[in-house]
C-alpha cells in the first residue's frame, strides 16, 4: 500500500497525534516486526508489526518510528535506504526520502543510522516509551541506547529515568475503530462471506479438507486479501470436535457436518467466520437440533452487544440458552443455576463466546480494568461465536457423537446496538442447505 495520497495519510497522522498527546513527553521508540527465517534462507512471508502499521501505514521491514513528545511533537521514521541492487532480487523499497513525503513524517533517516541517533534523542528526556519484555534482542538495544546516554552524564546530559510500555496505550486506542478501519474490516467481511459459500459448494463427499481449504484461498486472494487471516480451520466428522484443528486432509464423507474457521486479511485487518453444514447438502435430525441450539444461542449473544453493556454479558447470554439446550437434550442434568454453577456444560462447551477482532484476529485491548469487565463502547468489534462440541462418552448417547458446531460472526459496536459485519454469510438451516446445494 503506497500512501501518496493525502487522504489516506490522515488516519495514520491523526493516531500518531493521539499516541504523542497520550504519551504528554518523552520519546516514543516503536519498531515493526523483524523478518524470520522459515528453513535454510528462506524466509516466512513478511508481516510487519500491528502496532507500528497502526501508527504509520509503513509496511516494510527494518523500520522504527520515533515521536518526540511535546508541544510540537517531531515525527521521525527510520527505514531501509534505498538499494538498486536489492530491490532486483527483492522489490520496491521507499527508502527514508520518498519515506518522509510518502507517509508524511517530519524526518526520515537509514535504518543503519538508529543506533547513532536515539541516544541523542533520548538526551535529557525524562521517558522513554518503547515496548519492554517483548522481544529480547530488542531490550538489549533499548538497554545500549540508555547507557551510552547515562556514560554522559558528566557533561550534564541525563538519561530517561522512566521507561514506560507503549502497547498498552497504543492498544486502548486501537480498541475503538474509526470510519477508514470499519469500511476495511466490513469489505474483509464480505470477502470471507463469499468465501465460505465457494466452500458450502465445492464440499461433498470423496474430497479431502484441503481441497476445500483451497477454495478459500482462491476467493481472499481474486477479491485482493492477500492471505488468510490465521491458520484455516477446515474440519469434517470428528475433527469438527477439535477446536484449533489444523490437518485439513481427512477424507470428507456423507452425513459429515463440515466445520470451516477462515478469514482473510485485506489491508493488515482481519475477518473471522466460522460455518457449520452439512456436505450432502442436508442436516440429520439430530445434526439440525444441535445446530438450531448454537444458532439460538449465537441470536441471543448478538442482541447482547450493546452500548454500556458489560464485555462478559454476552458470553453469558449464550451459555444459558446453552446449558438449557443441554439440558433438554438430557447431556446435562440439574436446572441452568445448577449446570452453571457446577460446570458440567463445559464438557461440551469449553471456550469464551467471542475476542476483539481488528489489525490482529485476536486484537488488542484489555477486557478487563481493576477486576470488572470493559463496557462495550461504539467503535469495538468482536467476534460471537458460540458452539458445541459433543465428543464420545459414556454419558452421551450415541446419536451426538461427534457434532461439532459452531457459528461465527464479526460484530461491530454501534451508539444504537450492533451491526453484523458478516451477515452475507448464511447460517439459518434453509439457507445453509441451499447454500451446500448450490
Amino acid at each position: 500500500m503506497r500512501l501518496e495520497n493525502p487522504n489516506q495519510l490522515k488516519p495514520f497522522r491523526k493516531r500518531r497525534a493521539r499516541v504523542a498527546a497520550a504519551a504528554g513527553s518523552g520519546v516514543i521508540v516503536l519498531p515493526t516486526a523483524p523478518e524470520r527465517t522459515r528453513n535454510a534462507d528462506a524466509h516466512y512471508d513478511y508481516r510487519w508489526d500491528s502496532a507500528f502499521f497502526y501508527l504509520t501505514g509503513f509496511r516494510e521491514p527494518e523500520a522504527v518510528l520515533v515521536i518526540v513528545a511535546g508541544k510540537k511533537p517531531r515525527e521521525i521514521l527510520f527505514c531501509r535506504e534505498k538499494n538498486l541492487e536489492r530491490e532486483i532480487w527483492d522489490g520496491f523499497r521507499y527508502g527514508p526520502e520518498l519515506a518522509k513525503s510518502a507517509f508524511g513524517f517530519d524526518e526520515a533517516y537509514p535504518y543503519d543510522q538508529l543506533d547513532q541517533r536515539l541516544p541523542e534523542l533520548l538526551a535529557n528526556q525524562e521517558t522513554l516509551h518503547t515496548p519492554v519484555g517483548a522481544d529480547p534482542e530488542w531490550d538489549v538495544r533499548v538497554t545500549g541506547w540508555l547507557n551510552a546516554v547515562r556514560a554522559k552524564v558528566r557533561t550534564g546530559i541525563s538519561a530517561p529515568a522512566q521507561i514506560s510500555d507503549i502497547r498498552a496505550t497504543v492498544s486502548d486506542m486501537r480498541l475503538i475503530k474509526d470510519e477508514h478501519e470499519i469500511a476495511i474490516m466490513r469489505r474483509a467481511g464480505e470477502i470471507s462471506s463469499a468465501a465460505h459459500v465457494r466452500a458450502m459448494r465445492v464440499a461433498a463427499p470423496g474430497k479431502r479438507e484441503y481441497e476445500v481449504e483451497a477454495e478459500l484461498i482462491h476467493e481472499f486472494i481474486r477479491n485482493g486479501a492477500r492471505s488468510a487471516a490465521y491458520g484455516s480451520i477446515v474440519a469434517t466428522g470428528a475433527n469438527a470436535c477439535v477446536l484449533h484443528y489444523r490437518e485439513n486432509d481427512a477424507e470428507i464423507r456423507k452425513g459429515d457436518l463440515m466445520l470451516i474457521d477462515a478469514g482473510c486479511e485485506l489491508d493488515s485487518y482481519a475477518a473471522d467466520i466460522t460455518r457449520t453444514f452439512p456436505v450432502d447438502g442436508k442436516f440429520t435430525a439430530v445434526q439440525k437440533d444441535v445446530y438450531e441450539l448454537v444458532l439460538a444461542s449465537q441470536e441471543a449473544a448478538i442482541k447482547a452487544v450493546k452500548p454500556g453493556a458489560d464485555f462478559i454479558d454476552y458470553h453469558d447470554a449464550a451459555t444459558k440458552v446453552l446449558v438449557q439446550g443441554l439440558i433438554d437434550f438430557k447431556l446435562c442434568k440439574g436446572s441452568v443455576s445448577k449446570v452453571l454453577e457446577d460446570g458440567s456444560y463445559k464438557q461440551f462447551y469449553m471456550h469464551r463466546t467471542g475476542h476483539w477482532l481488528g489489525l490482529d484476529v485476536h486484537d488488542a485491548g484489555d477486557y478487563m480494568r481493576r477486576g470488572k469487565w470493559r463496557k462495550l463502547e461504539p467503535g469495538m468489534v468482536l467476534t460471537v461465536e458460540p458452539g458445541l462440541y459433543i465428543r464420545p462418552a459414556a454419558n452421551v448417547p450415541k446419536a451426538f457423537w461427534n457434532i461439532g458446531v459452531r457459528i461465527e460472526d464479526d460484530v461491530l459496536v454501534t451508539a444504537k446496538g450492533r451491526d453484523v459485519l458478516t451477515s452475507a454469510c448464511p447460517k439459518r438451516v434453509k439457507d445453509v442447505e441451499a447454500a451446500v446445494r448450490g
